[in-house]
């Protein structure tokens, strides 16, 4: 490997353990997801009082109510549309919602990491934090292409993050989100691949270029 290539992946180094030691914690409320389990009291009418569960399908059944589209909702929006539902047979119910199971959020990085693996999401988490948090690419790894590979979409977005750290705007490095793959791709990656199947996650995703 030539110096300037050496040199080049000792700066993504020492890049990626800045950001590591930098993360920040953002205060973005945590979205409900299916399997959750949330208890709900009614402050004048305990007799209402329940634990739901949210379904496969995102739903969560409230027992003497209806029921409510809960995934992807903050605990507080859940509560302020079950107070809009219970209104129909309550005058102006108070209620409280607890969070009491919940799937924590994480994210998957692969590749050419130095430490690969299934790392939790607390606050805001971009595509180069997570490669910080895997140990940093090894020298390897292709920065200019690492890909963000989404279950609940078939597109998955390729990112020049030695562009980014080259330029020093860290800061439009993308946010990902639970669920989401980060894939750090070998040097001499082919430009006509255009699948790539990674076993260990049951799925194949389609790479856009």
């Amino acid at each position: 490997m030539r110096l300037r290539d050496c040199i080049s992946y000792s700066l993504i180094a020492l890049s990626t353990i800045g950001v590591a030691q930098e993360l920040k914690t953002h205060n973005d409320p945590y979205r409900i997801q299916r399997s959750d389990v949330l208890e709900i009291h009614y402050r004048y009418t305990p007799e209402f009082d329940q634990t739901v569960n949210v379904g496969p399908d995102g739903q969560a059944s409230i027992l003497g109510f209806g029921t409510i589209a809960a995934e992807g909702l903050s605990v507080d929006e859940f509560r302020a549309r079950l107070v809009k539902l219970s209104s129909t047979r309550l005058v102006d119910p108070e209620i409280s919602v607890l969070l009491k199971e919940y799937v924590k959020p994480y994210v998957f990085v692969g590749g050419e990491v130095n430490s690969p693996g299934r790392f939790e999401i607390h606050g805001r988490l971009t595509a180069l934090d997570a490669v910080a948090l895997a140990g940093g690419m090894k020298t390897t790894a292709k920065a200019s292409e690492v890909l963000i590979l989404r279950r609940d979409s078939d597109q998955t977005r390729v990112v020049d993050l030695k562009k980014l750290i080259h330029d020093r705007k860290l800061e439009e490095a993308p946010d990902l989100r639970a669920g989401d793959v980060i894939y750090v791709t070998q040097s001499g990656f082919s430009k006509a691949e255009r699948i790539i199947h990674l076993g260990q996650f049951g799925a194949i995703y389609n790479p856009i270029r």
